[in-house]
C-alpha cells in the first residue's frame, strides 16, 4: 500500500467517483494523489484528464466505474444527473448497486435521497448521505466538512475514504439527516454572503472605499474564511466562480423547500432566492454567489431603493 493509500475493510480496493464538476474535480485528485486506487467518469472527458494524470483510470461510461468499485462516490449536479448514472428505473440500477456502497455527495432534495436509499437498500447496495459544506478553494485543500447519514456499517465504510478529501465529518442518523443538516449550513451561507453583498453595495452608493471596508470587517469579530473570500472579490470584481450563482439558487430552493415542508418561516432565505433568481436573469448564472450585488445594482437603477 502506498503512502496515503486508503485502506477500505481491510483491504485496498477500488473507488469510483462520478461527476467532476467545480468541486467534484479537485475532490477526486485529492483522492488520487492520496494514493486511492480510483476509477472516474464524468460526462465532459476532458474533466477527467487532471485526475487520470495523478494516476486514476477513467472508465468509458458509468457502468464501468461499477464494475470495477465497490464504494462508488457521486458529485452530480442535481437528481436527474445522479438517476441517469445509476440507470435507475432501468434493469441496469440493479446491476450497478448490488454489493456496491453508494455514496451520494452532492446537494439534492431529501426526500429523493431518502427514496433512494429505499431504492439501493432494495436492489442489494448499500447508501450513505455525505453531502458537503465549503465551495472550490476548501475542496481544492481538502478542508471541506462532510455530514453522514445512513446505516452505521456503510458510514464507517465511507468514513476513512474522505480523509484525503475533508478536514472534518460528522455522522448525523439515518438518512436524510445529512442533508437536513446541510440545508440548515446552506440557510447561514446564503443568508451571510447576502449580506455581506449588500454591505458593500450600501458602502458604494454612500462613495465610502470598498478596499477600507474589506479591511475594518477583516479586522472585526464578524470575520471569517467566507468573509474574507467573498469581501476580496467583492472589492476587486472577481467573480470567478467558487459556488456558482445558478447552483446556489437550486440550493436556495431546496432549503425553502424543506422550510415549508415543516411550516418553518424562512423570510431571509426567501429574499435571497428572489436576489439570485434576479442575478441569473442578468446572465450572471455562472459566476460565483458574491455577483449577487449585480441584482442589488439593478434594483437600485430602477428606484427600489429601500425595497425588500
Amino acid at each position: 500500500m502506498g503512502r496515503g493509500s486508503v485502506e477500505v475493510g481491510g483491504v485496498v480496493e477500488t473507488v469510483g467517483f462520478v461527476g467532476l464538476g467545480v468541486m467534484g474535480q479537485p475532490m477526486a485528485l485529492n483522492l488520487a494523489r492520496a494514493g486511492v486506487p480510483l476509477i472516474v467518469f464524468n460526462r465532459t472527458a476532458s474533466r477527467c484528464a487532471p485526475v487520470t494524470a495523478a494516476g486514476a483510470r477513467r472508465a468509458a461510461d458509468p457502468g464501468e466505474v461499477f464494475e470495477h468499485a465497490g464504494v462508488v462516490l457521486l458529485m452530480l449536479a442535481d437528481e436527474g444527473a445522479v438517476d441517469a448514472v445509476l440507470g435507475r428505473g432501468t434493469p441496469a440500477f440493479a446491476a450497478r448497486v448490488r454489493g456496491s456502497t453508494m455514496v451520494q455527495m452532492g446537494t439534492v432534495a431529501a426526500a429523493y435521497s431518502q427514496k433512494l436509499a429505499e431504492d439501493v437498500t432494495a436492489a442489494g447496495g448499500a447508501y450513505v448521505e455525505a453531502p458537503v459544506s465549503g465551495s472550490r478553494g476548501p475542496a481544492e485543500a481538502g478542508e471541506l466538512v462532510a455530514m453522514l447519514a445512513g446505516d452505521e456499517d456503510a458510514v464507517e465504510r465511507v468514513r476513512p475514504l474522505l480523509g484525503p478529501v475533508c478536514a472534518e465529518t460528522f455522522v448525523c442518523g439515518p438518512v436524510p439527516s445529512a442533508l437536513v443538516m446541510k440545508f440548515a449550513v446552506n440557510l447561514f451561507l446564503i443568508t451571510m454572503v447576502t449580506g455581506l453583498a449588500e454591505s458593500f453595495h450600501f458602502a458604494e452608493e454612500h462613495e465610502v472605499d470598498a478596499a477600507l471596508l474589506e479591511r475594518v470587517l477583516d479586522a472585526g469579530p464578524m470575520a471569517s474564511a467566507v468573509s474574507r473570500t467573498k469581501a476580496r472579490k467583492l472589492v476587486r470584481g472577481d467573480f470567478e466562480v467558487q459556488a456558482a450563482i445558478a447552483d446556489v439558487l437550486k440550493n436556495n430552493r431546496l432549503v425553502a423547500e424543506a422550510a415549508r415542508s415543516r411550516g418553518a418561516a424562512s423570510p431571509l432565505l426567501d429574499v435571497c432566492h428572489a436576489l439570485y433568481g434576479e442575478t441569473l436573469d442578468l446572465g450572471h448564472g455562472g459566476a460565483d454567489m458574491a455577483a449577487v450585488i449585480h441584482a442589488l445594482r439593478a434594483r437600485t437603477s430602477r428606484g427600489e431603493r429601500g425595497s425588500s
